[in-house]
């Protein structure tokens, strides 16, 4: 099985994005091949970035994995939604107001990945995790929600997924966040990742 990871670079002022730094941890089990891939906290141009690895590794799995300050498991996220409402800006210094992800798309998109048996092993393996059912509405939606969109009509046989993990440091924005340290989190992803063949 083949699967491309993908993570986000820091931004809001941060020097470290939570992702970025379980990414680099996580190993392959028995019969899958890892691809990582960090991508830019820009609207657009993280999806834009991800759909050129998707088309040029042709992974049977795609999972984007981003910061969630303030949750304190790792949550797959159930739906991503057509709307770009940032409450901070990019990287890019952009801060979209109630805007379309893709105009005259549906609503929503919801996960391809079978978040319940991802779960539910992670939680047997004594993580926390739980699945959430908003990916919120900054460029953590906004990548899953175009990935999901130009795979169901480029490549609808490629699973697709977004999953937060709970920032690694306390957060200078949130110092007071829980944290959970990159080797726990890596460790959960690679449990839901043996749950991708089963």
């Amino acid at each position: 099985m083949k699967i491309l990871l993908s993570a986000f670079e820091p931004f809001g002022g941060e020097k470290v994005n939570a992702s970025q730094e379980a990414l680099k941890l996580i190993v392959p089990r028995d019969g899958m091949e890892l691809i990582k891939i960090t991508v830019p906290t820009v609207f657009g141009l993280a999806g834009e970035t991800l759909l050129e690895a998707v088309c040029k590794e042709r992974p049977d799995v795609v999972i984007c994995l981003g910061q969630a300050s303030g949750r304190a498991a790792v949550t797959p996220e159930r739906a991503a939604l057509n709307v770009r409402d940032a409450a901070i800006p990019d990287n890019a210094g952009y801060q979209p107001q109630e805007e379309p992800v893709v105009p005259g798309a549906p609503a929503a998109y919801f996960s391809t990945l079978p978040l319940k048996a991802m779960t539910a092993a992670a939680r047997q393996a004594g993580f926390a995790a739980e699945i959430s059912n908003s990916a919120g509405t900054f460029v953590c939606n906004d990548l899953m929600y175009s990935l999901l969109h130009a795979l169901a009509r480029e490549f609808p046989s490629v699973r697709c997924g977004f999953i937060h993990i709970p920032a690694c440091v306390p957060s200078d924005q949130a110092p007071h966040t829980p944290v959970m340290p990159s080797e726990t989190a890596a460790a959960a992803i690679e449990t839901m990742l043996a749950a991708l063949r089963k």
